[in-house]
Protein backbone atom coordinates (compact mmCIF):
# COMPACT_ATOMS: atom_id res chain seq x y z
CA UNK A 1 0.00 0.00 0.00
CA UNK A 2 2.63 2.52 1.18
CA UNK A 3 4.94 1.17 -1.38
CA UNK A 4 1.74 1.79 -4.14
CA UNK A 5 1.65 5.62 -2.84
CA UNK A 6 4.96 6.28 -3.22
CA UNK A 7 5.45 4.65 -6.95
CA UNK A 8 2.86 6.78 -7.79
CA UNK A 9 4.57 9.85 -6.93
CA UNK A 10 7.44 8.79 -8.70
CA UNK A 11 5.22 9.61 -12.18
CA UNK A 12 4.63 13.01 -11.23
CA UNK A 13 8.28 14.42 -11.22
CA UNK A 14 9.25 16.98 -8.92
CA UNK A 15 5.71 18.07 -7.95
CA UNK A 16 5.75 14.02 -6.83
CA UNK A 17 9.25 14.14 -4.76
CA UNK A 18 7.92 17.30 -2.98
CA UNK A 19 4.79 15.76 -1.96
CA UNK A 20 7.15 12.97 -0.81
CA UNK A 21 9.62 14.78 1.27
CA UNK A 22 6.67 16.50 2.66
CA UNK A 23 4.80 13.76 3.95
CA UNK A 24 8.00 12.44 5.03
CA UNK A 25 8.77 15.07 7.47
CA UNK A 26 4.95 14.70 8.96
CA UNK A 27 4.35 10.89 9.08
CA UNK A 28 5.21 8.39 5.87
CA UNK A 29 7.28 6.04 6.80
CA UNK A 30 9.01 5.21 3.52
CA UNK A 31 12.41 8.15 3.02
CA UNK A 32 11.92 10.53 0.19
CA UNK A 33 15.34 9.67 -0.90
CA UNK A 34 14.13 6.63 -2.75
CA UNK A 35 12.39 8.63 -4.92
CA UNK A 36 14.88 11.19 -5.55
CA UNK A 37 16.87 8.40 -6.49
CA UNK A 38 14.69 6.79 -8.55
CA UNK A 39 13.76 10.23 -10.79
CA UNK A 40 17.81 11.58 -10.59
CA UNK A 41 19.03 8.37 -11.84
CA UNK A 42 15.87 9.21 -14.97
CA UNK A 43 16.60 12.81 -15.32
CA UNK A 44 20.26 13.27 -13.85
CA UNK A 45 20.42 16.63 -15.61
CA UNK A 46 17.79 17.54 -13.30
CA UNK A 47 19.31 16.13 -10.41
CA UNK A 48 19.96 19.55 -8.70
CA UNK A 49 16.62 21.00 -9.17
CA UNK A 50 14.59 17.81 -7.62
CA UNK A 51 17.54 18.18 -4.63
CA UNK A 52 15.74 21.85 -4.41
CA UNK A 53 12.16 20.75 -4.48
CA UNK A 54 12.49 18.01 -1.76
CA UNK A 55 15.09 19.76 0.24
CA UNK A 56 11.91 22.83 0.59
CA UNK A 57 9.15 20.99 0.78
CA UNK A 58 10.75 18.92 3.74
CA UNK A 59 11.17 22.09 5.71
CA UNK A 60 7.72 22.89 4.64
CA UNK A 61 6.67 19.69 6.42
CA UNK A 62 9.06 19.43 9.53
CA UNK A 63 6.27 22.32 11.53
CA UNK A 64 3.51 19.85 10.83
CA UNK A 65 5.56 16.66 12.34
CA UNK A 66 6.43 19.17 14.72
CA UNK A 67 3.21 20.31 15.46
CA UNK A 68 1.83 16.79 15.60
CA UNK A 69 4.45 15.67 18.54
CA UNK A 70 3.17 18.47 20.62
CA UNK A 71 -0.30 16.96 20.43
CA UNK A 72 -0.20 13.55 20.17
CA UNK A 73 2.97 12.74 21.55
CA UNK A 74 5.85 10.14 21.43
CA UNK A 75 2.58 7.17 21.39
CA UNK A 76 2.03 8.19 17.35
CA UNK A 77 5.53 7.02 16.35
CA UNK A 78 5.22 3.49 17.91
CA UNK A 79 2.32 2.97 15.45
CA UNK A 80 3.81 3.68 12.36
CA UNK A 81 7.49 3.39 12.63
CA UNK A 82 9.91 0.94 13.93
CA UNK A 83 10.43 0.73 17.47
CA UNK A 84 14.53 0.67 17.25
CA UNK A 85 14.45 3.94 15.51
CA UNK A 86 12.56 5.75 18.03
CA UNK A 87 14.57 4.19 20.85
CA UNK A 88 17.66 5.15 18.62
CA UNK A 89 16.66 8.67 18.34
CA UNK A 90 15.40 9.15 21.48
CA UNK A 91 18.81 8.14 22.89
CA UNK A 92 20.63 10.54 20.76
CA UNK A 93 18.10 13.54 21.89
CA UNK A 94 19.39 12.53 25.76
CA UNK A 95 22.57 12.44 24.80
CA UNK A 96 22.72 15.06 22.26
CA UNK A 97 19.56 17.37 23.42
CA UNK A 98 18.68 19.39 20.17
CA UNK A 99 21.78 18.93 18.31
CA UNK A 100 20.58 15.07 17.75
CA UNK A 101 18.37 16.85 15.12
CA UNK A 102 21.11 17.56 13.19
CA UNK A 103 22.95 14.54 13.71
CA UNK A 104 19.86 12.11 12.99
CA UNK A 105 19.58 14.15 9.66
CA UNK A 106 22.48 12.33 8.53
CA UNK A 107 21.48 8.94 9.92
CA UNK A 108 18.96 6.22 8.38
CA UNK A 109 16.90 7.46 10.82
CA UNK A 110 13.55 8.41 9.18
CA UNK A 111 13.71 12.41 9.59
CA UNK A 112 9.81 11.87 11.15
CA UNK A 113 11.28 10.61 13.95
CA UNK A 114 13.29 13.31 14.97
CA UNK A 115 10.34 16.68 13.75
CA UNK A 116 7.50 14.27 16.09
CA UNK A 117 10.06 13.97 19.16
CA UNK A 118 11.00 17.30 18.99
CA UNK A 119 7.59 18.53 19.65
CA UNK A 120 6.73 15.91 22.11
CA UNK A 121 10.38 17.07 23.63
CA UNK A 122 8.98 20.67 23.65
CA UNK A 123 12.06 21.90 22.19
CA UNK A 124 12.14 25.43 20.39
CA UNK A 125 10.90 24.96 16.51
CA UNK A 126 13.16 27.86 15.39
CA UNK A 127 16.04 25.44 16.49
CA UNK A 128 14.58 22.58 14.66
CA UNK A 129 13.85 24.19 11.59
CA UNK A 130 18.03 25.73 11.65
CA UNK A 131 19.48 22.13 12.57
CA UNK A 132 17.05 20.55 9.70
CA UNK A 133 17.78 22.98 7.07
CA UNK A 134 21.35 22.22 7.61
CA UNK A 135 21.02 18.65 7.55
CA UNK A 136 18.18 18.14 5.16
CA UNK A 137 20.00 20.70 2.72
CA UNK A 138 23.33 18.59 2.72
CA UNK A 139 21.53 15.04 2.45
CA UNK A 140 19.28 16.10 -0.86
CA UNK A 141 21.99 18.31 -2.32
CA UNK A 142 25.03 15.39 -1.98
CA UNK A 143 22.81 12.84 -3.78
CA UNK A 144 21.75 15.34 -6.41
CA UNK A 145 25.16 16.41 -6.91
CA UNK A 146 26.63 13.74 -7.52
CA UNK A 147 23.60 12.58 -10.14
CA UNK A 148 24.43 15.90 -11.63
CA UNK A 149 28.03 14.97 -11.96
CA UNK A 150 28.11 11.59 -12.56
CA UNK A 151 25.34 10.79 -14.13
CA UNK A 152 23.44 7.47 -14.02
CA UNK A 153 26.95 6.54 -12.72
CA UNK A 154 26.08 7.77 -9.48
CA UNK A 155 23.64 5.29 -8.41
CA UNK A 156 26.19 2.97 -7.06
CA UNK A 157 27.48 6.17 -4.72
CA UNK A 158 24.03 7.54 -3.34
CA UNK A 159 22.85 3.67 -1.97
CA UNK A 160 25.29 4.19 0.76
CA UNK A 161 25.64 7.73 0.95
CA UNK A 162 23.96 7.55 4.73
CA UNK A 163 26.59 4.93 6.02
CA UNK A 164 29.64 7.84 4.35
CA UNK A 165 27.17 10.59 6.11
CA UNK A 166 27.07 8.48 9.50
CA UNK A 167 31.03 7.55 9.20
CA UNK A 168 32.25 10.86 8.84
CA UNK A 169 30.15 13.66 9.56
CA UNK A 170 28.45 12.40 12.75
CA UNK A 171 31.68 11.82 14.88
CA UNK A 172 32.92 15.71 13.48
CA UNK A 173 29.48 17.16 14.88
CA UNK A 174 29.69 15.09 17.99
CA UNK A 175 33.11 16.51 18.49
CA UNK A 176 32.32 19.87 17.76
CA UNK A 177 29.12 19.80 20.23
CA UNK A 178 31.40 18.31 23.12
CA UNK A 179 34.19 21.32 22.32
CA UNK A 180 30.70 23.83 22.70
CA UNK A 181 29.54 22.77 25.51
CA UNK A 182 32.90 22.73 27.78
CA UNK A 183 33.65 25.97 26.28
CA UNK A 184 30.29 26.97 27.34
CA UNK A 185 31.30 25.60 30.79
CA UNK A 186 34.70 27.60 31.13
CA UNK A 187 33.07 30.13 30.56
CA UNK A 188 29.71 29.65 33.27
CA UNK A 189 32.79 28.78 35.76
CA UNK A 190 34.62 31.92 34.93
CA UNK A 191 32.14 34.31 34.95
CA UNK A 192 30.86 32.72 38.34
CA UNK A 193 34.35 33.02 39.56
CA UNK A 194 34.05 36.86 38.41
CA UNK A 195 31.04 37.15 40.30
CA UNK A 196 32.17 35.81 43.36
CA UNK A 197 35.55 38.20 43.44
CA UNK A 198 33.11 40.83 42.71
CA UNK A 199 31.13 40.01 45.51
CA UNK A 200 33.91 39.62 47.58
CA UNK A 201 35.25 42.92 46.81
CA UNK A 202 31.82 44.21 47.36
CA UNK A 203 31.43 43.14 50.80
CA UNK A 204 34.99 44.07 52.00
CA UNK A 205 34.44 47.46 50.66
CA UNK A 206 31.32 47.59 52.51
CA UNK A 207 33.00 46.41 56.05
CA UNK A 208 35.37 49.06 55.49
CA UNK A 209 32.89 51.93 54.67
CA UNK A 210 31.05 50.42 58.68
CA UNK A 211 34.67 50.46 60.16
CA UNK A 212 35.89 53.88 58.92
CA UNK A 213 31.98 54.87 60.10
CA UNK A 214 32.68 53.59 63.37
CA UNK A 215 36.01 55.27 63.78
CA UNK A 216 34.91 58.74 62.69
CA UNK A 217 31.54 58.16 65.35
CA UNK A 218 34.39 57.53 68.37
CA UNK A 219 36.53 60.03 67.12
CA UNK A 220 33.61 62.57 67.38
CA UNK A 221 32.29 61.68 70.73
CA UNK A 222 36.23 62.22 72.28
CA UNK A 223 36.16 65.52 70.39
CA UNK A 224 32.90 66.20 71.65
CA UNK A 225 34.01 65.07 75.53
CA UNK A 226 37.19 66.98 75.27
CA UNK A 227 35.54 70.05 74.49
CA UNK A 228 32.71 69.24 77.60
CA UNK A 229 35.11 68.86 79.73
CA UNK A 230 36.63 72.54 81.13
CA UNK A 231 33.32 73.80 80.87
CA UNK A 232 32.17 71.34 83.36
CA UNK A 233 35.03 72.17 85.50
CA UNK A 234 34.37 75.91 85.29
CA UNK A 235 30.42 75.00 86.10
CA UNK A 236 31.77 72.98 89.31
CA UNK A 237 34.19 75.55 90.45
CA UNK A 238 31.22 78.59 90.23
CA UNK A 239 29.18 75.81 91.95
CA UNK A 240 31.32 75.25 94.64
CA UNK A 241 32.11 79.33 95.27
CA UNK A 242 28.27 79.73 95.37
CA UNK A 243 27.78 77.28 98.38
Amino acid sequence: MLQSIADFLKDYGALGLAIHAFIDAIIFPIPAFFTQVSLSLVHPQDALWLATAGFLACLCGTPIGYLIGRLLGKALLYHILKKQWIDAATRMFQKNGEAAILIGAFTPIPFKVFTILSGFLNFPLWKLMVYAAIGRAAKFYIVGGLFYLFGRAAEGMVKDVSLYLTVTVVPLLVIGIILKRRHQKKKMLREAHEQAQAAAAESDATLHAEEADRAEGASRAEGSSRADGPSRVAAAMELSEGK
